[in-house]
């Protein structure tokens, strides 16, 4: 089962380019690989350009991009945070200012709006 997320850095001009990531989205794994594995702007730079991934931490400890597998799925570009925003993972997560946010985006509660939620403390997967 999936935990759908997005991986998104914030640009100079404020868009946002990203790139979807499938499995286990949620803060206490992908938050915690992306605080420990990704977290320079040329890390988190690389990592989105590789497009659409099953995984960013397989387990060889390299993403698994669907371009691997013959797929085109580049990076997504949108022009701001409230479009970023508007699209329905699980989670998603923006490198801005130099450190990792992650927003629950409540995509099976209609009546909430994504907030920000806490990424637990800790080093995952040295």
């Amino acid at each position: 089962m999936a935990t759908r997320s997005r991986i998104g850095i914030e640009l100079s001009d404020g868009s946002i380019l990203s790139a979807y990531h499938h499995y286990d989205g949620y803060p206490e794994w992908l938050g915690r690989i992306l605080n420990t594995h990704y977290n320079t702007k040329e890390q988190v730079a690389e990592l989105i350009d590789g497009g659409d991934m099953s995984t960013c931490w397989g387990e060889d400890k390299q993403p698994e991009y669907y371009s691997a597998r013959g797929e085109n799925c580049p990076p997504r570009i949108d022009k701001n945070m409230k479009v970023f925003l508007a699209f329905g993972e699980e989670y998603s997560y923006i490198f801005r200012n130099g450190e990792w946010v992650c927003y629950n985006m409540h995509e099976f509660e209609d009546s909430k709006l994504p907030e920000v939620v806490e990424i637990p403390s800790g080093a995952l997967m040295a």
